[in-house]
């Protein structure tokens, strides 16, 4: 699995760093198309990742995460076939959604692998994720200094080949074992009541919706921190770049030692009080980045990108154990894909977020800073509340033999 996080991620950072320039230059979309288009496909996505996780709890894993696999390979291959906006859109939507429920199906095969050193692998897969990351972009930047159709092309097709190897790696791997499928004979009484469903669950429900907030340590990276450079008259514009390279290098090399302080549910929650800190840190960073010269407002980004991606790797030991610590057993795979809405709503809203804070200035920064410090607070006595519930006898959803 760990090499499947190395291929799968190498050919998504082909794609993730040329995606707006081939449908600009190569099918020629204006910018407001490119927008739409990004825009719908990831709200169609949202969808992958509680089906993908409710169709694994009665299903084989592996199985299901090759069908998706092979789902995203098709649908960028397909990218390459047609300039028509509407096939556009529903190829992107296709491999959106296979994304995102790809994604949760890889968190559900290592929690029952992995078993209590869930948090560990977490820290380990995310590290060789981030390596991959980097490859695929460095890759990416090395094709377009050709510039050409062909180049694109050959990027786009690096990407769906990535997911074949992925679906070939996958079906090496054996099937995970699961408390919410077991083998029941006619013997057996059939079960009385009805399996845990997370869309009951407020609780479960009311923490993913405050993760929706601590994700949004992924808009900073991705939209925030370049606009703000791009907009500020004393930061150089070469910035961008180099505190994106920062936050990977910090992740491959401080991911795995950070993890060890999250090691337990109760640890990881504990976690949520420095995050807090990180977060609030990185909001006045970015908004004392306006107040003097060029030095003085790169050693304030410097400062902030420092900030959010320590708080981007606690989140990410803090959210994989509390996210599974808090779902029963017998339907991990469902709790796991109501909790990866997070995830893909934030792509919708960080953007926004970041955008909103950019516009009103240093005070807009310190403000987002503030709102995600205080979520975290708020999860923290949320999540104690939660773990003290008397968890419910439920019994597993049965597969008949006849």
């Amino acid at each position: 699995m760990l090499w499947i996080a190395l291929v799968d991620r190498t050919g998504s950072g082909l794609w993730a760093a040329v995606s707006v320039l081939y449908f600009t230059y190569v099918t020629g979309l204006s910018v407001a198309q490119v927008g739409t288009l990004a825009a719908l496909s990831g709200a169609i996505g949202i969808a992958g990742a509680p089906l993908g996780g409710r169709i694994a709890d009665r299903l084989p894993l592996t199985r299901v995460l090759i069908s998706l696999q092979i789902l995203r390979a098709l649908a960028s291959l397909a990218l390459l076939t047609t300039d028509n906006y509407a096939l556009l859109l529903v190829f992107s939507a296709a491999g959106s959604f296979g994304d995102r429920a790809a994604n949760v199906l890889t968190k559900l095969y290592a929690t029952r692998v992995s078993g209590p050193d869930r948090v560990r692998y977490q820290a380990v897969t995310r590290t060789v994720a981030n390596a991959g990351w980097a490859l695929g972009g460095l890759t990416a930047a090395a094709a377009l200094t050709i510039g050409t159709t062909t180049a694109y092309q050959w990027l786009l097709t690096g990407d769906a080949l990535s997911f074949v190897a992925a679906a070939l790696l996958t079906a090496r791997c054996a099937e995970p074992p699961s408390p919410a499928r077991t083998i029941a004979t006619s013997k057996d009484p059939a079960p009385t009541t009805r399996p845990a469903t997370p869309w009951r669950d407020r609780g479960y429900l009311a923490y993913v919706a405050t993760e929706t907030v601590l994700f949004l340590d992924d808009a900073v990276f991705k939209v925030g921190l370049p606009l703000w450079i791009a907009h500020s008259d004393q930061a150089p514009h070469g910035l961008a770049p180099l505190l994106m390279v920062l936050n990977n290098l910090m992740v491959v090399a401080l991911q795995v030692p950070l993890a060890r302080f999250g090691t337990t549910t109760a640890a990881a929650r504990s976690l949520l009080l420095p995050l807090s800190a990180a977060f609030a840190l990185g909001g006045v960073a970015m908004a004392l980045s306006a107040t003097g010269g060029a030095f003085t407002a790169t050693l304030f980004l410097t400062t902030s990108a420092v900030a959010f991606t320590v708080a981007e790797m606690l989140h990410a030991t803090v959210s994989w154990e509390l996210s599974v610590a808090l779902a029963p057993g017998t339907a991990q795979g469902a709790y796991l894909g109501v909790h990866g809405l997070a995830q893909s709503a934030q792509r919708s809203i960080g953007p926004l977020a970041v955008t909103a804070a950019i516009a009103t200035g240093p005070l807009g920064w310190t403000a987002f800073g503030a709102t995600i410090a205080v979520t975290c607070v708020f999860q923290h006595h949320l999540v104690r509340d939660q773990l003290s519930r008397t968890v419910l006898s439920v019994p597993p959803v049965t597969v008949s033999e006849h």
